[in-house]
């Protein structure tokens, strides 16, 4: 039976291109890059990013960063740009930085950030600071990070969107908290982007927050796609079901990345880590074919089944 760490030693399947948001680079047989745009401007962007939390919070020994340098260096080849970090995530926007002030030649990165303070001054100063951190003359997306004084700081941001100090905002929450409020701030708020929780195995973004987000016209950008890990726990040692084939999928992490992407709601996935070979493996996702209305169906099925199991 092959497990994650094995299926990163087989390539990815060629692939036509399909399903939404898809464009292809390169050459005629290469898979396609799959690519969805930001309602509010048309900007195509990778569906798979890079989030920080954790993975990235470490101090800045040549030790430490050495693997993260590997990390990153394997997600800008797999042609990523998106990089979500806050404050909140201790040293990781400092690490990111400290990377990219050290790259020969600096890839395209679309960076976004957090603010996660009270008070005006306060979230100004600390916008300002990660954009020190990370090596950022201008975020392309700062959100109010789980809507800590959301009002206050979304106003700062509105103002900086018009003068040009950021190109997108947005506001987050963690784990399914204050759903009514975020929806509430979704519903009435002139946003460009969402950040919450969604996988196959917590689907609560479905009831509300994904269809107010396709509404109302606003990027969604997911984390915790693996939930914490636990996905694997689920289907460790069990072979893909078939219609894995079907979508470009050779491991469970790609196959869990692109049922989210199969939401049409779904504009880009976060996930995070400090490995290189996990990093390789979610980075195909990135490529080829995404699940249709029926083979979304099918890999809920697949995983039920697991489940019941389990």
């Amino acid at each position: 039976m092959l497990k994650r760490r094995q299926l990163l030693q087989l390539s990815a399947t060629a692939a036509a291109a399909a399903g939404l948001g898809l464009s292809i680079q390169g050459r005629a047989n290469t898979p396609a890059l799959i690519t969805k745009t930001i309602p509010s401007s048309g900007e195509a962007i990778p569906v798979i990013g890079m989030g920080t939390s954790r993975t990235f919070d470490v101090d800045a020994s040549d030790e430490a960063i050495a693997p993260l340098q590997d990390v990153l260096a394997a997600f800008f080849k797999a042609q990523g740009s998106v990089i979500d970090s806050s404050p909140m995530y201790g040293k990781a926007e400092s690490r990111v930085g400290d990377i990219l002030r050290n790259m020969a030649a600096r890839p395209p990165v679309f960076a976004a950030t957090k603010v996660w303070t009270e008070g005006r001054e306060a979230g100004i100063t600390q916008m300002e600071e990660s954009a020190r951190r990370m090596a950022v003359e201008k975020f392309d997306l700062i959100a109010v990070h789980n809507l800590t004084d959301w009002q206050t700081q979304l106003d700062t941001l509105k103002r900086w969107k018009a003068e040009g100090k950021v190109r997108y905002i947005g506001i987050t929450t963690s784990h399914g908290r204050d759903h009514d409020e975020f929806l509430e701030v979704m519903r009435s708020e002139p946003l460009d982007f969402v950040q919450f929780s969604y996988n196959i195995d917590d689907r609560a973004a479905e009831e509300a927050l994904l269809p107010t987000a396709a509404e109302r016209g606003i990027a969604t950008m997911i984390n915790r796609p693996f939930q914490r890990g636990s996905l694997f726990g689920i289907t460790r040692d069990k072979a893909l079901p078939e219609v894995a084939a079907d979508i470009d999928c050779n491991s469970w992490g790609q196959f869990f990345l692109k049922f989210i992407l199969s939401h049409p709601a779904a504009t880009c996935v976060i996930p995070a880590t400090s490995k290189l070979h996990h990093m390789e493996d979610n980075m195909q996702a990135n490529f080829g074919r995404l699940p249709d209305a029926a083979q979304r169906e099918e890999m809920l099925r697949a995983f039920a089944a697991l489940q019941a199991d389990a």
